[in-house]
């Protein structure tokens, strides 16, 4: 399970154009590498997936040329083995040329290929104006451009009113309505406070009749915005801000180990090279 509140503002209303919080959701003994700027493409920065034959895919990433990408899985009761790895989906935008449209419309004629999931991309430009889109495989739907607003993502499709989706909703707009008069160290430090919040979201039918017997045994600990069970849960939070002149500040606490009280805090900043 990950989930990911994100307000998007391309006419610069407020201070940031660009606010999100996320959390990634993931067994603990799964291999990872903690967010940086890649060692073979110093634009990009990400995590990355170490898990055997995935390596090098992500789940959420962002470039100094205003590229962004984030996916979550879409909770299915069982899955193909066989199908593409989705990760490879965010780091190949961060790469690549193709505006957000165009690459969800050349993802979308594939996506039978892969299991279930959502895919938000963006491109961040000082000069041409901000766009975002969003593209799930199980939505029917074709790829579209977003307007502005506040969203929820989890492993459902987009806006899915999941009962633990519209708390943290809330949850997060109330944080981000203080945007404007908190410094951005602040900023990030209530929205992270907001995605580790352990209240659970309980009854949680909709998740339980999407996932059925896979999710069953942890629907309690997963009804929440912060998952904790034995051997899965969230080990990474991510807050992206993006303000009106184009200043990036990328911060993300991470679990160190599959140790759940061991946690390291690094920040990045950069301006917009577009």
């Amino acid at each position: 399970m990950c989930i990911i509140f994100f307000q998007f503002d391309p006419d610069r209303v407020s201070a940031y154009r660009f606010i999100l919080a996320a959390n990634r959701d993931e067994y603990y003994s799964r291999p990872t590498k903690p967010a940086d700027f890649w060692e073979n493409n110093s634009d990009v920065l990400s995590g990355l997936d170490m898990e055997k034959g995935k390596e090098g895919g992500t789940w959420l990433g962002m470039s100094k040329k205003g590229k962004f990408a984030a996916l979550t899985n879409y909770l299915q009761p069982t899955v193909n083995l066989n199908a593409l790895g989705r990760g490879h989906l965010v780091a190949n935008f961060l790469t690549e040329e193709e505006d957000s449209l165009t690459y969800l419309k050349k993802i979308s004629s594939q996506g039978h290929l892969y299991n279930g999931f959502n895919l938000i991309t963006a491109d961040f430009n000082n000069t041409k104006g901000d766009m975002m889109c969003y593209y799930g495989n199980k939505s029917g739907q074709e790829p579209n451009a977003l307007e502005p607003g506040i969203y929820a993502l989890s492993n459902s499709l987009l806006e899915t009113p999941w009962k633990k989706l519209v708390h943290g909703k809330k949850l997060f707009t109330d944080a981000i309505k203080q945007s404007n008069e908190l410094s951005p160290e602040n900023l990030v430090q209530e929205l992270i406070n907001v995605m580790n919040n352990e209240e659970f979201q309980l009854p949680a039918a909709d998740i339980e009749e999407q996932g059925q017997d896979f999710i069953r045994p942890i629907i309690k600990e997963v009804s929440a915005l912060f998952v904790r069970t034995s051997s899965y849960g969230t080990r990474t939070n991510t807050v992206i801000l993006v303000d009106a002149k184009g200043h990036v500040t990328f911060t993300e606490r991470t679990m160190l180990k599959p140790d759940l009280n061991q946690w390291k805090v690094s920040s990045y900043q950069f301006e917009l090279e577009t």
